[in-house]
């Protein structure tokens, strides 16, 4: 038997931060980071908290660590917050989920109400019971993965995303084709995220390149916006795969952004879970999947998993490079010895990591080595 619950609750369209107002007699603790104050995006916030007393919190950077949640943590108890709304990218509201979580068990901190705000399409976070924790001193990304982090409530106002520049649109844009990829092969995959999955495939390359070319045009980073959160929806029963776990810990040593880090490992992550070589699959039920998202996309359906996932392939490639994405990491300014000297604790923490337990093949440190190499 499985339990399938989506505990969040939407509130979606232009305006949707409006019903902030509905809110009396909160204390309100926004997380967020710097460039949300410093544009006057969190104003966006504020001016609907009439009616409740606020506090910012800003001190967040990308892949935050424990250092600055832990600060947060001592602002929320001194602020005595009742209520957390994130606002921001997956970073700010990773580590709102965690100052939640940690929060109550260091500093006896009590939310009633976990608000997320995202300001990107790619995460899917304002939806999910995940967070990443980065260790700073040992290089290293901690999935959290638990229903006391869940968000009561998500807000996806569509003005929050117009201004998105093109690269973070291409990086968060590949971050949600990579979480629908890695939940329809999922081992923990059903009918009801396959339909998410099917669904965001189709939106992801219907609208991306518009939205990354065309920032202004407002159906597409709505459609955006709305694929990632039903990305999110997805993996949030699903869990993910190895090329997430590759990429918590390639992303931690080397800095690579985390949707381009996704976008240069996932062709190759999808051809080594069909046993894609030589021509032939040898693992033909994940082929045969990957092959239905190929289908998704294209007129012309195929019952040849072996086609389907290098047509799936060659799609996703071609994509990529209409965003200007690397493929490699040399192409992302890396040197190969540099990548070559990290490779052995990168294997290592992909293991680890808790979205490889569900990938539909489970990889050797030998594996994942090579997976790394073929992108150098």
């Amino acid at each position: 038997m499985k339990t399938i619950h989506f505990p969040t609750e939407l509130w979606v369209g232009e305006g949707a931060l409006a019903n902030l107002e509905t809110l009396h007699d909160r204390r309100v603790f926004i997380v967020t980071d710097p460039f949300m104050v410093d544009s006057g995006f969190v104003n966006e916030v504020t001016k609907h908290l009439t009616k409740s007393e606020w506090q910012i919190f800003s001190d967040i950077i990308p892949d935050p660590p424990i250092d600055k949640i832990a600060a947060g943590i001592k602002h929320l108890a001194t602020f005595q917050g009742d209520t957390i709304l994130a606002l921001g990218g997956g970073s700010a509201i990773d580590a709102a989920k965690a100052m939640k979580f940690f929060g109550k068990r260091t500093l006896q901190t009590q939310i009633a109400e976990f608000i997320a705000v995202p300001t990107t399409s790619g995460t899917g976070s304002e939806v999910t019971n995940f967070s990443v924790i980065t260790v700073a001193e040992t290089g290293t990304k901690i999935p959290l993965v638990t229903d006391e982090i869940q968000p009561e409530i998500a807000i996806l106002d569509t003005n929050l995303v117009m201004s998105v520049p093109p690269k973070i649109t291409a990086d968060t844009g590949m971050d949600v084709l990579t979480h629908v990829i890695e939940a329809y092969v999922s081992t923990e995959a059903n009918p009801i995220s396959d339909a998410l999955c099917e669904k965001v495939v189709r939106l992801v390359f219907d609208n991306l390149e518009i939205a990354f070319n065309e920032g202004s045009n407002q159906q597409a980073r709505e459609n955006m916006h709305l694929a990632s959160c039903m990305a999110g929806m997805a993996f949030n029963v699903t869990s993910l795969g190895l090329n997430h776990g590759i990429a918590h810990a390639a992303g931690a040593r080397l800095h690579v952004p985390h949707g381009r880090m996704n976008a240069m490992l996932l062709p190759e992550v999808i051809a080594y879970n069909s046993g894609l070589a030589n021509g032939k699959v040898t693992n033909e039920p994940t082929a045969k999947r990957y092959a239905q998202l190929a289908n998704c996309l294209n007129d012309t359906q195929t019952t040849n998993a072996r086609i389907g996932v290098q047509q799936f392939i060659r799609q996703i490639k071609q994509l990529r490079q209409k965003l200007n994405m690397p493929a490699t990491f040399s192409d992302y300014g890396l040197p190969k010895e540099e990548v070559q000297a990290a490779i052995p604790k990168i294997a290592e923490g992909a293991l680890m990591d808790g979205c490889t337990k569900t990938n539909p093949v489970q990889p050797t440190a030998a594996e994942v080595t090579k997976i790394l190499n073929s992108i150098l």
